[in-house]
């Protein structure tokens, strides 16, 4: 850690440390002979730190309005953390989720077959031809619901939980900040797009809320280029983008993991990065600059 710069203890640096994090510097305050100090990990960032802090510290109206978003009910100590009521339609997913994949037994039951892109039972899927013929005829019958369940449908609870706590993790984020509005069509989307291609890759024979997960992924990844609202570290994608590719050859099967659904994680996360193109800035979102 770089030691930047002495502050007086008068002064709350609650909102500054929270504006820190939302940028993703690293940093720490300690007190030290009655005085708040100021480190920082990367000392390259250390001049747009001290302006932005000169900035805090001169203008009261400012520092007031940054200190109060600090006591957002969404955030503790500068981190994301909300309650259930900050993400209803995050945690109806997970719910749904989990109930499903205790009623189908993790893919045991008869229920599952009804949950898949198209009806294993009655349809052959063994090459592009037939799964079109397929997933024509079952739409044509009006089994819409098809194009989503895939999500809800599990194999393993350790799948189940690993999505969930993603999903929550950056789902809730988007809920809070973009709105709910944005966060349907984001899982529409991205559900239709991972569901679908790997569908036309491989059959009907897959379920989880990876895809999405990947999507809801790549839609904060991007649009956090655009505004600064989402907390999560940047490494997280490096690892999600490696984990896909390592999804690619043999090695999951080699370690007895099974068959990944490589073709949802990447439909589903090209969806989310298009979503975060196409899709304009929220209104609720603060605009950029300043502190």
């Amino acid at each position: 850690m770089y030691r930047v710069k002495q502050i007086e203890s008068s002064i709350d640096l609650a909102g500054f440390s929270l504006w820190l994090n939302q940028h993703h510097i690293v940093h720490r305050i300690t007190e030290e002979g009655g005085q708040q100090v100021l480190w920082l990990e990367d000392s390259g960032e250390a001049e747009p730190v001290l302006a932005a802090l000169d900035q805090f510290i001169s203008q009261p109206e400012l520092r007031a309005e940054v200190n109060a978003a600090s006591h957002s009910p969404v955030h503790v100590a500068g981190r994301w953390q909300p309650s259930p009521k900050h993400a209803p339609l995050v945690l109806s997913a997970i719910i749904l989720a989990a109930i499903m994949a205790w009623v189908t037994g993790l893919g045991q039951s008869e229920l599952t077959a009804w949950l898949m892109f198209v009806d294993p039972r009655a349809y052959g899927w063994a090459s592009f031809d037939l799964r079109m013929t397929a997933f024509m005829e079952t739409m044509a019958s009006g089994q819409f619901w098809r194009l989503v369940s895939p999500d809800f449908l599990h194999f393993s609870w350790p799948h189940v939980i690993f999505n969930s706590v993603m999903l929550w993790f950056l789902g809730s984020q988007i809920e809070w900040f973009d709105g709910k509005g944005r966060l349907i069509a984001l899982f529409l989307v991205t559900s239709l797009a991972s569901n679908g291609l790997q569908y036309m890759i491989s059959g009907p024979l897959f379920g989880g809320l990876s895809g999405v997960v990947y999507g809801v992924l790549g839609y904060c990844w991007l649009s956090q280029q655009r505004v600064h609202r989402f907390q999560f570290p940047p490494a997280l994608v490096i690892f999600a983008v490696v984990w896909m590719l390592i999804g690619f050859t043999p090695l999951p099967e080699w370690l007895g993991m099974g068959r990944m659904a490589n073709e949802a994680h990447l439909g589903g996360f090209l969806a989310g990065l298009l979503m975060a193109v196409a899709m304009p800035l929220s209104k609720k979102t603060p605009p950029e600059g300043g502190v």
